[in-house]
């Protein structure tokens, strides 16, 4: 739990209406309890603060980014920008995989070398694997260590029936993003590229496949694309070939399983240990955003019942009701 001291200056400023010093307080007592590793506590105060949104004043976490370009017929922005949270201790990942995202942040952190011997860092990625198995988050982690913005391409406002609007608005986007460094997301990129020999889709989709490839190929600006997939047999086969750097994401494995259960409960009592294999084996075959999912709803239990320890049992009536909603 945080200090007497933050906790003196967080009411003080409080009953102050003083804004800033509430904000300045709250930020350290957040700090204070990632440092304790107290990640769900450190994020859910975070939600509190900071909302869906940072305020433009928070340049940590939010870059107050403007002049988004929009949809001119429906005028629904082109891009969201997302607030940046979480860093690399968040996230479990394969060796594979991790060492792949090393990689790419050692070469944009040493971009200046790379271009020295006339070479660039990996701008165009693409994340693919099954669902809730980390994707989202790496883009995310990528933005926090490099300090960039963390835009979201939004699928739903660049796809149009129109003719030509798609492309209309790929175009928006990517001139954007050419404009100013950012990590920009397209998540779910199968619904926008996929395979061109599918006559289930309209001639719309199929034009905006070719607008992505030619806008892919001619990029030249700064920002880091990152594409994710959790149907990589969907894309169209020549969309392959335009990213730098492909990394596949997995369902955990019992390890990471028990990393993740260390790293998720670790600021909460409890009368097992994380590590627990017995514990362990009941989330076999499930992603890290459902085991995630699982253990909020068994903490909630156990606060709400009034038990001061977190116990088998609650996980066992999570994963009953996660179960349950699968069937």
């Amino acid at each position: 739990m945080a200090n007497g001291k933050l906790l003196r200056q967080l009411i003080k400023s409080g009953v102050r209406g003083d804004t800033s010093g509430f904000r300045a307080a709250s930020e350290a007592v957040i700090q204070e309890e990632r440092e304790k590793n107290h990640h769900l506590l450190a994020n859910d105060l975070e939600r509190l603060l900071y909302g869906d949104r940072a305020s433009a004043g928070d340049e940590r976490k939010l870059h107050a980014l403007v002049d988004l370009p929009s949809n001119k017929d429906s005028g629904m922005a082109l891009l969201e920008e997302r607030v940046v949270i979480r860093d690399e201790k968040d996230i479990i990942l394969s060796d594979a995989t991790h060492a792949a995202l090393d990689e790419i942040l050692m070469e944009h952190n040493r971009a200046d070398v790379l271009r020295s011997y006339g070479m660039r860092p990996a701008e165009k990625l693409l994340f693919c694997g099954p669902p809730g198995c980390g994707k989202t988050l790496a883009a995310e982690v990528i933005a926090h260590s490099l300090s960039l913005p963390l835009i979201l391409v939004r699928l739903d406002s660049v796809v149009s029936s129109f003719l030509g609007e798609t492309a209309a608005n790929l175009r928006k986007v990517f001139d954007y993003i050419a404009s100013r460094p950012v990590v920009a997301l397209f998540d779910e990129f199968d619904a926008l590229t996929k395979d061109r020999g599918d006559s289930a889709d309209h001639g719309e989709l199929k034009r905006s496949v070719n607008a992505v490839l030619q806008m892919m190929d001619g990029y030249r600006g700064d920002s880091i694309l990152i594409a994710t997939t959790n149907y990589e047999t969907l894309l169209d086969k020549a969309v392959w070939r335009r990213f730098d750097e492909v990394i596949r994401f997995e369902l955990p494995s019992m390890e990471q399983i028990k990393r993740l259960l260390s790293l998720k409960l670790s600021g909460v009592r409890r009368d097992f240990e994380p590590d627990d294999g017995r514990i362990a084996t009941q989330f076999k075959g499930m992603a890290h955003a459902d085991i995630e999912r699982v253990l909020r709803r068994a903490i909630k239990e156990m606060i709400l019942s009034g038990r001061e320890f977190l116990e088998k049992s609650h996980i066992d009536a999570a994963l009953a009701r996660e179960y349950r909603h699968k069937d």
